[in-house]
């Protein structure tokens, strides 16, 4: 009879029932396994589609124009300028401080006149212009003499020439409230009172910016 503890292969005797055990436990091992493969393999291909996503989107928004500058409304040029600096228009649509004087730089007097002459209209009409286009601002005109005659007789033209302005001003539409007067007289010179080209420099007016 064969000895039951012999296999018949020969090799020794052993747990039969515990190997068998272990070959019916590594199936399990080795699907274990394989599944903890497939979850990383499906992290790893969300993380890349992710990114794939991503980088269409941080394309096109890079890829978008940069805001465009705030523009602002251009100063109206006109020939009612303070020398040197920026005309009428530009000082009324901007922030500078108030009141402020300006020079027309044509607009002057016939010798002991007030009366405008028909060559200066045009600084005029580039004055109403800008008045117009900035409703809410108000401007008091001076007007001046040159040295020669009494103080007193150069205050009244002065004034007469101040209201000469403002009444050439209320012809073309701007409202006589918005609008002062006042003399100079002979004070004030921006030329010699020497010469005669200096004292026709003299008489003429200017207006300062009350209000914007």
């Amino acid at each position: 009879m064969a000895n039951p503890d012999h296999r018949n292969d020969g090799t020794p005797p052993g747990n039969i029932h515990g190997d068998h055990k272990k070959r019916n436990w590594l199936p399990w091992i080795l699907l274990a396994l394989g599944l903890i493969a497939l979850l990383f393999g499906l992290r790893s291909c969300k993380s890349r589609d992710e990114a794939a996503a991503t980088a269409p989107m941080a394309a096109t928004e890079s890829a978008l124009p940069a805001p465009a500058a705030p523009t602002t409304t251009p100063a109206t040029d006109t020939a009612v300028v303070l020398p040197g600096t920026s005309t009428l228009g530009g000082y009324l649509a901007g922030t500078e401080a108030l009141p402020r004087t300006f020079l027309f730089e044509k607009l002057n007097f016939e010798s002991a006149k007030s009366d405008i002459r028909a060559e200066d209209r045009e600084e005029l009409n580039a004055l109403a212009a800008s008045m117009k286009q900035y409703p809410n601002a108000r401007i008091r005109i001076v007007g001046y003499a040159d040295a020669r005659g009494a103080a007193e007789a150069n205050a009244t033209l002065g004034k007469d020439r101040a209201e000469s302005v403002k009444a050439a001003l209320v012809a073309q539409g701007i409202g006589a409230d918005r609008l002062e007067t006042a003399s100079g007289g002979e004070g004030g010179a921006v030329d010699t009172n020497a010469t005669a080209t200096g004292q026709a420099e003299n008489r003429r007016a200017e207006l300062i910016v009350l209000q914007r």
